[in-house]
């Protein structure tokens, strides 16, 4: 069900055949051989680097190579023309008879259309948000969450295993600043007035919370000292903050697979055993570290300190796991939970960080090289801040946390589908503007709207066709006859369905799941495209005066939507039938 799979394979086996003509050598790596969209259209359908990448190894000139490859190539009924262009790349255009046969193969796959294999069922752990659970999220963690999600349902849409993963931050000492911070609205709501010191979170989500607790406790914790309710509230504000991210995520339309606690990794021989594993590797030593960039001798105090030797595992300094007090530093849990995550035998790891993290990922590549001995590859995608703007001046308030939009605003504000679609729009480390006023306008500036438009028009289309009765049926369809289906508009629409199944792999090989949201567009921009020429050049339009003639038209419209709609189910935005 992939062309350019398919074609690759017809370039293999003309490979194969000049090889055995002895006209190039037998034993030639041909992995590095790629069909694919050439850059400029213009130029064909398809290009093939095969002379590029054989010429060195095969002792001759790409050009000579190309054309000997070209002269094979003509022979297949399924190429029109195999030109030779340049220093040795090979342009090639297909048969008429290909696009007019893809509606019928996008029709009768149905959604498994572009799904593969590529993963063949590998373990992937998907760990995103993980947003310290002391308050709401904000957009930024939206757009961390969308990603998350989309890179995971793209995963899964390749073949791959995954497990969407959070990682609860309520080890630390900011989990001790929220059970204060709660206990302050517990004496609230027993009408008690309180002082708020600069170390708490003082925003008025926490009042629910502080209320739940009254009704829980009564007033048994009014006159107790901190060390009696320190650690159940604690616990309590955990839990009621993480049922509030579950909420607003699920508004959002993220559900997770696993939540990891940090604090299970304290006390339990957890952190000991990762860190011992590293000692028995030879990496954990007592050393001291040069001073970091920018400091001086003067305000540089330098200390032996625990250490982990990173840089055997590309890592550009050796990093501390122990303070000098004997506590483990930050890092020291980080490395045990993902020493967990390895134990759970999973193939591949990815985490999304915000871009306040950039300076974390060599270490914990490193360490992830480490526990695994290089077996499992560890990616880090950084998300990138998010500039809110509406009425064109920045946008920055929130109600219940007072400095920022929260998750749940901007899914009040947009809707989710709005909300995910637009933060795919771009590369996850890539700063983007989200104008609340440009991604509701009912435009083709506006690409959610632009998308969502194009499927509507197609379900409208086989409404007004089946109330005509034309059967619309995918089987129906899927039989119809093609082959007057030559117009540049329509071959340039086929030509983009085309590449989907080449889209996905190559967006679920990068982990780039906004590369989804870019095709969709093309897509869409070619069906609107289509549909307005229709307006002038009667013989373009999908309903014709048969029903024969409707089903020729409307075959590669209802392809169209196939696979818009799987698309956007990657990105978890609903495929809308009509737009209102």
């Amino acid at each position: 069900m992939n062309l350019f799979s398919d074609i690759r394979t017809l370039v293999l086996e003309s490979i194969a055949a000049l090889q055995a003509e002895g006209t190039l050598p037998a034993d030639l790596n041909t992995d590095p051989v790629t069909t694919e969209p050439p850059r400029d259209p213009l130029h064909g359908d398809m290009a093939t680097n095969a002379a590029m990448v054989l010429a060195k190894p095969a002792g001759a000139k790409p050009r000579d190579i190309a054309e000997a490859l070209a002269g094979k190539l003509r022979a297949d009924p399924r190429i029109a023309s195999a030109e030779p262009a340049g220093p040795g790349f090979l342009n090639l255009r297909l048969s008429a008879s290909v696009w007019q046969g893809l509606p019928k193969t996008i029709l009768t796959a149905g959604a498994a259309y572009g799904r593969s294999d590529l993963g063949k069922g590998q373990k992937v752990n998907v760990e995103y948000v993980s947003a310290n659970p002391t308050g709401p999220m904000h957009v930024g963690h939206a757009r961390g969450a969308i990603v998350g999600d989309a890179m995971a349902s793209l995963l899964g849409y390749a073949g791959y295993d995954v497990t969407r993963e959070y990682y609860i931050n309520d080890g630390g000492a900011q989990v001790d600043v929220l059970a204060r911070s709660v206990y302050n609205r517990y004496l609230e709501a027993h009408d008690l007035t309180v002082d708020w010191p600069e170390q708490s979170y003082p925003g008025e989500y926490l009042e629910p919370v502080g209320d739940a607790l009254k009704d829980k406790v009564g007033d048994i914790w009014l006159e107790a000292d901190e060390s009696e309710w320190l650690e159940p509230v604690r616990e309590f504000a955990i839990a009621q903050m993480m049922d509030m991210i579950r909420d607003d995520l699920a508004s959002l339309g993220v559900r997770m697979d696993h939540f990891f606690s940090e604090k299970s990794l304290y006390g339990t021989g957890r952190i000991e055993a990762a860190i011992e594993s590293l000692r028995d590797k030879g990496l954990i030593y007592r050393g001291v570290l040069e001073p970091p960039k920018g400091k001086t001798p003067e305000d540089w105090e330098p200390r032996e300190q625990t250490l982990f030797k990173s840089t055997a595992h590309g890592d550009d300094v050796d990093r501390p796991i122990m303070k000098s007090d004997g506590s483990w530093t930050y890092f020291a849990p980080d490395i045990a939970y993902h020493y967990d995550k390895v134990q759970r035998g999973y193939d591949l790891l990815i985490d999304i960080f915000g871009a306040d993290h950039g300076g974390y990922v060599k270490r914990m590549k490193a360490a992830v090289s480490a526990l695994s001995d290089g077996r499992v590859p560890l990616d880090i995608k950084l998300i990138q801040m998010v500039k809110l703007f509406k009425n064109g001046e920045p946008f920055k308030m929130s109600k219940r946390a007072g400095t920022f939009v929260t998750l749940r605003d901007l899914v009040d504000l947009v809707g989710p589908d709005v909300a995910r679609f637009h933060m795919l729009t771009r590369k996850s480390d890539a700063a983007l503007d989200f104008d609340f006023d440009k991604v509701v306008e009912q435009s083709k500036e506006n690409p959610v709207f632009y998308v969502q438009y194009a499927h509507a028009r197609i379900c409208s289309v086989l409404r007004k066709a089946a109330e005509e009765g034309v059967d619309v049926s995918d089987a129906a369809l899927a039989a119809a006859d093609l082959s007057s289906m030559s117009h540049p508009s329509e071959l340039a629409l086929a030509t983009k369905l085309a590449e989907w199944p080449r889209l996905v792999e190559i967006a679920a090989r990068t982990h780039e799941p906004h590369r989804i949201a870019t095709y969709l567009s093309e897509v869409a921009a070619d069906l609107h495209g289509l549909w307005n020429r229709g307006n002038d050049q009667p013989e373009l339009r999908f309903l014709q005066g048969t029903p024969a003639a409707t089903q020729a038209k409307i075959a590669l419209a209802r392809a169209s939507a196939v696979v818009i709609s799987a698309g956007l189910g990657i990105l978890g935005v609903t495929p809308v039938e009509e737009m209102r």
